[in-house]
């Protein structure tokens, strides 16, 4: 009897260390597929991201004069976060998300 249960715990590890590590995986690809999406408005204007995203949730005035955009969504009870950053010159020159998959 104590084999069975050896063996049940075995697999039934096995299981949830597979099923983990398939919804690692698709985290990843998620986030990279972001981080994709968001290269694309390196050196664009903030105008076009204004017409894209809208007005943003919030604004960070930075130390180099430069300026976080921040875009905030709630999708299953997990915040999403995008921050670009602004230069003086008006064009997006960073980005950064956060929980965004």
């Amino acid at each position: 009897m104590p084999k069975i249960k050896f063996v049940f715990f075995i697999i039934s590890s096995l299981i949830l260390l597979t099923a983990c590590q398939s919804v690692s995986k698709k985290i990843d690809e998620k986030t990279l597929q972001e981080e994709k999406e968001l290269s694309k408005w390196l050196n664009k204007t903030e105008s076009e991201l204004k017409i894209f995203y809208g007005q943003p949730d919030k604004i960070e005035f930075l130390d180099t004069r430069n300026r976080h955009y921040i875009y905030s969504s709630k999708k299953y009870s997990i915040t999403c976060v995008r921050k670009f950053e602004v230069s003086p010159k008006n064009m997006v020159v960073g980005f950064s998300s956060k929980n965004c998959f």
